[in-house]
């Protein structure tokens, strides 16, 4: 995944660290062997260069991250999107990403590639486990790959019998029991700016999205790597970074780029709609960050 984990662990039966190493790392494997588009070879790269009409019978891990990124997809009205892959190469992000001089894409580049895309060209039966290569769709999970990761540790260690732990990768965490003494997991939100913030995870997981990380500028033009499938161009507005406190963390990643995506106004009216904890970090117009938390945000993070 091209980052670092991390876990902090109550261990009173003493189990060898190796062992617990082991069983995150393991799981971990499994992620990048399924979902990685950086690997012609994981399932997922299989998929994407297979021809079309093919059928696919997708890994148990795959199939049911698969199928919640199009649950949020289909409930966010497209704002969430695995079928983007297209157009994230096209806007210089990710393994097969164009060259600096074909940035930013033109008209015509933009229209190719948004044929390409799109949830609607994802034949996929979850039951069955089946999915149908329409011909040039390439996915893209990573948008709740790894959040999904982080579930997928806690899992390993959980069936190690440790019931108390903070397991974090690439910056998205989750909590779960708690620090030995009885206090919560604790951690600190960075909105982008200021001392942060100082939330409790009590069997929550946190994820956040922002564009002060992985971003592109040419031609005086700066843009992030989220991307809204619904006009097939980087996210315009104003939020400098969006934190989702959820029970699963593959959860807490997918809803950190649907509102992302969806910006101040409507993003809090979706998470309210669905009851999210979330915090929208917005920039005013003089450079200053203005936090708006949605309904929940302040109860589930009280620390």
């Amino acid at each position: 995944m091209g980052t670092t984990w991390s876990l902090r662990v109550d261990n009173p039966r003493m189990l060898p660290l190796d062992a617990l190493r082991q069983a995150v790392q393991s799981a971990l494997d499994e992620v990048v062997a399924q979902m990685s588009h950086w690997d012609e070879d994981s399932a997922l790269g299989l998929f994407n260069r297979a021809p079309a009409g093919s059928t696919h019978t997708l890994p148990e891990a795959l199939n049911n991250v698969l199928a919640r990124a199009l649950h949020w997809a289909d409930l966010s009205g497209g704002a969430l999107d695995p079928g983007i892959g297209p157009l994230v190469t096209l806007w210089g992000f990710g393994p097969d990403a164009v060259d600096d001089g074909q940035l930013p894409p033109n008209a015509a580049s933009l229209a190719e590639a948004r044929a390409r895309c799109g949830r609607q060209r994802i034949a996929h039966d979850a039951a069955s486990r089946r999915l149908v290569q329409p011909g040039g769709l390439s996915l893209d999970l990573s948008g709740i790959a790894k959040g999904y990761g982080v579930d997928a540790g806690v899992a390993a260690l959980q069936q190690l019998g440790l019931h108390d732990f903070l397991l974090e990768v690439g910056g998205e965490l989750r909590g779960v029991g708690r620090r030995p003494g009885g206090l919560p997991w604790q951690v600190q939100v960075d909105p982008g700016a200021g001392p942060g913030l100082r939330i409790a995870l009590v069997d929550r997981a946190v994820a956040t999205s922002g564009d002060r990380w992985h971003v592109q500028e040419q031609g005086g033009r700066r843009w992030s790597h989220t991307i809204d499938p619904r006009t097939g161009e980087p996210v315009v507005h104003a939020l400098a970074s969006v934190t989702v406190l959820h029970e699963h963390c593959m959860d807490a990643d997918a809803l950190a780029t649907v509102l992302t995506v969806l910006g101040v106004e409507d993003g809090l009216a979706f998470a309210d709609r669905h009851g999210v904890a979330a915090l929208f970090a917005q920039r005013d117009p003089d450079g200053t960050l203005a936090l708006h938390p949605s309904a929940t945000w302040a109860a589930q993070a009280a620390a």
